[in-house]
């Protein structure tokens, strides 16, 4: 499985912001947990369309170097149409 993280360009209280995905949700909450991200912080349908975390840049630079594929934003909504697909949405 892979996890993603797109470009940290949301900016909200001042702060830099990336959405964390995975080709998996199981995946996606187990390598949020190995950063130390709460499970509280998960979006995920019902609320929002693709399941993510939100993350600062800080915590990008960590998820990046635990693995995780760095993504523009035109690479993400790739890889957000791509799990569209595969779950058969």
């Amino acid at each position: 499985m892979t996890v993603y993280v797109d470009e940290a360009i949301w900016s909200w209280k001042g702060v830099r912001w990336a959405h964390l995905m995975a080709d998996d949700e199981y995946e996606l909450h187990r390598f949020a947990a190995t950063l130390g991200i709460p499970r509280m912080i998960y979006q995920g349908p019902p609320k929002t369309a693709h399941p993510h975390y939100d993350i600062t840049a800080f915590e990008r630079r960590r998820a990046i170097a635990r693995g995780a594929i760095a993504c523009s934003r035109e690479e993400i909504v790739i890889v957000l149409r791509r799990l569209k697909a595969g779950r058969g949405a």
